[in-house]
């Protein structure tokens, strides 16, 4: 559980950065933070998944 929850916060972090050095407002920066969080816990639930199944 801990692999989708990181890579929201780690993917929420990485897109308001990426929207703040583009010169976006905090709109444009809340809107990257979801989109990058979102993806990168999908991503994080992928490999929590693919893990629980090698290990069992």
């Amino acid at each position: 559980m801990i692999l989708p929850l990181t890579g929201l916060l780690i993917g929420g972090i990485w897109g308001a950065w990426r929207a703040r050095r583009r010169g976006g407002k905090v709109a444009d920066m809340a809107q990257w933070g979801a989109a990058h969080g979102i993806a990168l816990a999908v991503v994080g639930l992928f490999l929590l998944l693919l893990l629980s199944r090698l290990a069992a």
